[in-house]
């Protein structure tokens, strides 16, 4: 339905971005790949979308590239079991290069990293997508609330804020979640963005 959207960027978090088109907000849900390259907010920005639709939401995902996408798409339509959260867990800690190597490679202790994949599941991915991640073309051919993280234009979120709330929506548990940031602002300082934050996060 839609294949892009262009306009003014006038909110974001780490999985989260409404981009303003002639007054009209859409909100996209992004990887963390993605929001670590959005411009500032009330720049111009253009993010390729997929619209996900179930009984109870139509929810639409935002990447910046057309590899971003095609492996977002080739995760939730390809592989029994995995749904759009999974997709951007998976998405925040492997680039579109990185998941592929790790597919065509076998490397099941890789995408065990990611929360929520478990051995069965990361050898089911690599049964799945084998095939379709090792052509030579970019992987993949062509509940009512959301789970997502939101913030409040009024009192924005800290960096330390979004991230704890970006990994609870990636699978970690609260406390867990928490205890990774805090280590990871002692390694970045006060001034992290929430990004790296999450990024150093995952590599725990």
């Amino acid at each position: 339905m839609f294949a892009h959207i262009q306009g003014i960027l006038s909110e974001s978090a780490p999985l989260r971005a409404v981009i303003d088109v002639q007054g009209v907000g859409y909100e996209l849900h992004i990887p963390l790949l993605t929001a670590e390259k959005l411009p500032p907010i009330g720049s111009p920005v253009k993010l390729l979308t997929h619209l996900v639709i179930r009984e109870d939401a139509h929810t639409l995902f935002g990447f910046f590239t057309a590899d971003e996408r095609s492996a977002f798409i080739a995760l939730t339509e390809k592989v029994s079991g995995i749904g759009p959260k999974t997709a951007l867990s998976i998405l925040s800690r492997f680039s579109p290069a990185n998941l592929r190597s790790a597919i065509v490679t076998g490397d099941v202790a890789a995408l065990t990293k990611c929360p929520g994949i478990g051995k069965k599941t990361a050898e089911r991915l690599i049964l799945e997508l084998r095939d379709v991640f090792s052509m030579a073309s970019a992987p993949g051919a062509g509940a009512s609330a959301s789970p997502f993280i939101t913030g409040s234009p009024a009192q924005p979120a800290t960096p330390r804020d979004d991230a704890v709330a970006a990994l609870i929506t990636l699978g970690f548990k609260p406390a867990d979640a928490a205890k990774r940031v805090e280590t990871a602002l002692l390694k970045q300082g006060q001034d992290a963005s929430a990004e790296s934050l999450i990024r150093i996060a995952l590599a725990q």
